[in-house]
């Protein structure tokens, strides 16, 4: 079994233990995750999941609403079952867990990506400001989110070796190229059938910038918690973390990156528009 196989296999496993509630909503159990985390022990998995509490209340929310004690039955072996404490978990929580567990375990590591992946599309979904903003609005938002967001990944770069311009020209190309199957910035902005003085991440819809946004955000983390040192290493980590979101893309049947339609509009016509639009309605109100 190759690496996309292992890959492909553990986001299914992730999805078989998911469980729905009689309201329709998605959980999981400490132990069933323990389990597939490769925890040959459930009290060596508590650990993991007391940090991730600890994160929780760092984020100021309240625990209870991702961590919920309650008891279940556990079968103990020779099917015999018994009442044994468990813990109802949110995605959130598991994503928390899975950030604080070995990361030298590609299931690991693949969870981190596929529970991020699931967290952030339903921050998405659950933000209703968000919502109720039109595709076009939602690009500028995105677009603006992906800026802020750049500016984080170079300073991480640069504290793991990535100094100049070039290397980060180099750093940004290997997180493209995981994220669109083998494609640089050059050959995405020849793709997109782009003009010269047109940037590639201005002519993206707000599917194609969330991937974008959530590749930056994640390859940021990696840098920071796995303390990468060296150009190389750095330009591996961005690469892979494109690739990962690339595959679980697919995984959740997405379309590509590259496969996306490109807006006949780019965001700088398109802000320069929006403005005038403000400053024509702003006379009038005036008048």
């Amino acid at each position: 079994m190759n690496k996309t196989d292992i890959e492909k296999k553990h986001y299914q496993t992730f999805d078989k233990i998911k469980m729905i509630d009689d309201e329709g909503r998605e959980f999981w159990t400490a132990r069933g995750l323990s389990k597939i985390l490769g925890y040959s022990e459930y009290r060596h998995f508590l650990p993991v999941v007391g940090k991730a509490k600890e994160a929780v209340e760092n984020s100021q929310q309240t625990v209870t609403d991702h961590f919920e004690d309650f008891l279940d039955m556990v079968e103990i072996g020779s099917g015999a079952k018994r009442k044994l404490k468990n813990i109802r978990l949110s995605r959130y929580a598991c994503y928390l867990i899975v950030q604080n567990a070995d990361p030298g375990k590609s299931v690991v590591a693949n969870g981190q990506t596929y529970f991020a992946i699931q967290t952030r599309r339903q921050e998405l979904n659950d933000d209703e400001q968000f919502q109720k903003l039109k595709e076009e609005e939602k690009r500028l938002f995105l677009r603006n989110e992906v800026r802020e967001h750049n500016k984080h990944l170079v300073k991480a770069a640069q504290v793991a070796g990535v100094e100049t311009r070039i290397d980060f020209a180099i750093f940004q190309n290997h997180g493209y190229r995981g994220l669109y199957g083998g494609m640089d910035s050059k050959a995405i902005h020849k793709h997109k059938g782009l003009q010269k003085n047109q940037r590639i991440l201005d002519s993206m819809g707000s599917t194609e910038l969330a991937a974008n946004l959530f590749r930056a955000t994640q390859t940021e983390e990696k840098l920071k918690r796995d303390e990468i040192k060296g150009k190389r290493k750095a330009n591996e980590t961005h690469f892979e973390v494109g690739k990962k979101v690339r595959e679980t893309i697919e995984e959740l049947g997405g379309t590509m990156p590259e496969d996306l339609p490109t807006p006949e509009e780019d965001l700088k016509k398109l802000e320069r528009r929006m403005k005038s639009g403000r400053k024509r309605s702003s006379t009038i109100k005036s008048v």
